[in-house]
């Protein structure tokens, strides 16, 4: 390497982080309800709100993904991080992960799959693609509804409060808790008063 250079190249991978930890809750009855971690998914669209998640075709979840054409993302806090981490370790073949992580199904009100009661914020989501892109395919999903836990509502502004939800996140093989805030979305050009 130069001595001038001031990065090192490495081979193409993944190193896009941090990102939301998440459970992802499908499956269309109470007998084969599951969950499955997932951190490779993100934002596509504003309008119409859309969404994806990233799942390998072997993984348990992704039949019941492809047969329902539906799931729910539900963002995790610090209170469900050890589930979280044990859901995507175990599989849904062997367990019921609802029952041995004492997670709660709650019926959504727009798709079958449920969301997880303790989660602070679920995002009902229908499949609208699947794209195969190699060692996952792209379940590419029109949000349907967002349900917020009441207890992080700002009665004041009726806003969802997400420093109140304490959200995790995932950063290459490591789950942080999100920091302190440094700024927001145009603070750098606010005009001071």
């Amino acid at each position: 390497m130069p001595e001038s250079a001031s990065h090192i190249s490495w081979k193409p991978g993944t190193m896009i982080y941090p990102l939301p930890a998440a459970l992802v809750s499908c499956g269309t009855d109470p007998e084969n309800y599951n969950l499955i971690t997932i951190s490779w998914m993100g934002t596509l669209c504003t309008n119409p709100p859309m969404c994806y998640i990233s799942v390998r075709p072997e993984r348990h979840s992704y039949k019941l993904l492809k047969e329902s054409g539906e799931f729910v993302i539900n963002l995790t806090n610090e209170a469900m991080a050890y589930a979280t981490d044990w859901c995507g370790v175990r599989s849904g073949k062997d367990y019921n992960k609802f029952k041995k992580m004492k997670l709660t199904p709650v019926k959504a009100e727009l798709v079958n799959a449920p969301l997880v009661k303790e989660s602070p914020l679920c995002i009902e989501c229908r499949i609208r693609e699947i794209v195969p892109l190699g060692s996952h395919d792209m379940f590419i999903a029109d949000v349907v509804n967002v349900q917020a836990a009441n207890e992080f509502i700002d009665p004041e502004t009726d806003k969802f409060d997400l420093a109140a939800a304490r959200l995790i996140a995932y950063s290459h093989g490591h789950y942080y808790k999100l920091g302190e805030e440094i700024g927001k979305f145009g603070w750098t050009v606010k005009k001071k008063k």
